[in-house]
């Protein structure tokens, strides 16, 4: 190659170089600006996982943990099924599924539709009747012919097509209380100021749930019910008389524990007779390192738990 040639030749291959190397700065520039911005990017916990119930635990009234009776729970191609194609009668087969991990401060969002016929021997206040269950015992904890596990409720109802309002969205306790308003209501379910959404369509929910602090439910973008301190009582459901074991509960501990708030627990989708399926089931956590100083820092935490951090 002639000199001259050779010349141009490393000019260009130096030019290049340089090139190369004010990019690759740039880009290490703008990844360690983008990786300290993830702070603020939000991690949602997908809690289905599309193709099976792996994460979660099955409790029926009156049968042992796990057994999935008459394959109620469906895990479909984007969605989690509640149905009864094999039941004859529903014959009080309340269940609950319970994910795996229990949660403190979060959000949760989901979308839910009804659709069908109701099983028959359900009651009449179930039809399109469904639920979420939070701060909630175990799935292994339950006693054995229980009904409900001890929790809140976020109720979700679908209208009945019939020119009346049926509100979704409510908050029902078994074994709990709530203060609303600043004063502790004993109502075993109380409605929210949703509208009625009649019909199979899906609709949207999202339960904000900060510790005993506060819990906000929220239907289709709204806030439609909003109180504080979930806590234990010492009935189940109805104050006047003693009913736990009209529900299936036989464990005493809980009369014991009246008043005490309740912090953290499970999430369960519930079965009560109407088939429903529930989708998009997603959660923030709100609880973790609040170092600023750690690769895991999240921004949007409300609740420290430094045990979390992460420096390495």
């Amino acid at each position: 190659m002639p000199i001259l040639n050779r010349f141009n030749h490393f000019l260009l291959l130096n030019s290049c170089l340089c090139t190369f190397a004010i990019v690759l700065l740039f880009s290490c520039s703008t990844s360690k600006t983008v990786v300290g911005d993830l702070s603020n990017v939000e991690e949602w916990k997908q809690l289905y996982n599309g193709k099976n119930l792996y994460g979660w635990d099955i409790k029926f009234s009156g049968e042992i943990l796990n057994a999935n009776y008459k394959n109620t729970f469906i895990p479909m191609d984007s969605f989690i099924r509640v149905q009864y194609n094999e039941y004859t009668s529903f014959d009080n087969k309340f269940a609950h599924m319970y994910y795996f991990e229990p949660y403190s401060h979060y959000k949760l969002k989901f979308d839910y539709r009804f659709f069908g016929e109701q099983t028959p021997g359900g009651a009449s206040w179930n039809v399109r009747n469904s639920g979420i269950m939070f701060h909630s015992q175990s799935a292994s904890s339950n006693d054995f012919d229980q009904h409900f596990p001890v929790s809140i409720e976020l109720q979700l109802l679908g209208g009945l097509s019939d020119g009346k309002e049926r509100q979704t969205g409510n908050m029902c306790s078994p074994g709990t209380n709530i203060v609303i308003n600043g004063k502790l209501d004993e109502t075993h379910c109380i409605r929210s100021s949703s509208k009625t959404y009649d019909g199979d369509d899906w609709v949207s929910a999202e339960l904000i749930v900060m510790g005993s602090d506060q819990v906000y439910h929220i239907i289709e973008g709204d806030t439609v019910l909003s109180y504080t301190d979930p806590q234990l009582d010492d009935h189940f459901v109805n104050q006047t008389k003693d009913d736990w074991s009209d529900f299936g509960v036989y464990t005493n501990k809980w009369k014991s524990q009246n008043g005490v708030l309740l912090e953290s627990g499970y999430i369960a989708l519930q079965a009560e007779s109407h088939p429903i399926d529930f989708k998009g089931l997603r959660l923030l956590n709100l609880k973790g390192c609040m170092d600023k100083n750690a690769k895991n820092y999240k921004s949007y935490f409300i609740e420290e738990d430094n045990s979390t951090c992460i420096y390495k």
